[in-house]
């Protein structure tokens, strides 16, 4: 099962007056943590320096990517990977932006102050995991609807779209493990009346 950020996270730590702005975001791929790590030089753009890492998929299928940004080689986006790696999640991509604040810290101190940043991030990290959801659609008898929006929460789905017309059209997100289950509880619901029908499928985060 694959552990990933359930939201954006932000925290700041200071090392002998120089910032270190700790920022992570989930990701999917290398272009959106590209985006991601664009996106964070363009809000800060008077930073000393912004260093990347981050881990896309898990178990033996994983890229990671890391950089110094022009700090000393090895003691910023190595130390900053190796502390994500450690946290378990994937799809995950942090930017550490330093404000230089004018006291030299050394090859050490810039270690410590780059996995420290990196762990306070990741210590305010919701976790989520991904699960396999589709997406039904359906059209339902207005004294139906209650009862099967309770259903529906029962089985860890989320109502994506409703309509009123004749009848209420709803397009569900449901975790397709829960699928022969969900079937058979709205064909007991409309006494067979009704059928949903699977219009897509993708991976989406569920928070732990």
């Amino acid at each position: 099962m694959l552990i990933v950020p359930w939201e954006p996270a932000r925290t700041e730590i200071r090392v002998v007056n120089s910032r270190f702005i700790a920022s992570l975001e989930p990701v999917d791929s290398a272009e959106a943590a590209r985006a991601f790590i664009a996106r964070i030089r363009s809000e800060f753009p008077d930073a000393s320096h912004h260093v990347p890492a981050y881990v896309l998929g898990g178990g033996k299928t994983v890229t990671e990517y890391c950089s110094d940004d022009g700090e000393p080689s090895g003691t910023a986006g190595r130390p900053l990977l190796a502390v994500l790696k450690g946290s378990g999640l994937g799809d995950a991509a942090i930017v550490v932006t330093r404000y230089f604040g004018g006291t030299l810290l050394g090859t050490g101190g810039l270690v410590k102050a780059y996995s420290e940043a990196g762990k306070a991030v990741l210590g305010r990290t919701r976790k989520a995991t991904l699960v396999e959801t589709g997406r039904f659609e359906l059209d339902l008898p207005y004294r139906l609807f209650d009862r099967f929006q309770a259903l529906a929460e029962g089985l860890g789905g989320s109502i994506a779209e409703r309509s009123f017309g004749e009848d209420v059209s709803l397009a569900l997100d449901l975790p397709l493990s829960a699928r022969g289950d969900f079937e058979a509880a709205l064909n007991s619901l409309s006494s067979g009346e009704v059928r949903a029908r699977l219009v897509s499928e993708r991976l989406a985060r569920v928070p732990l």
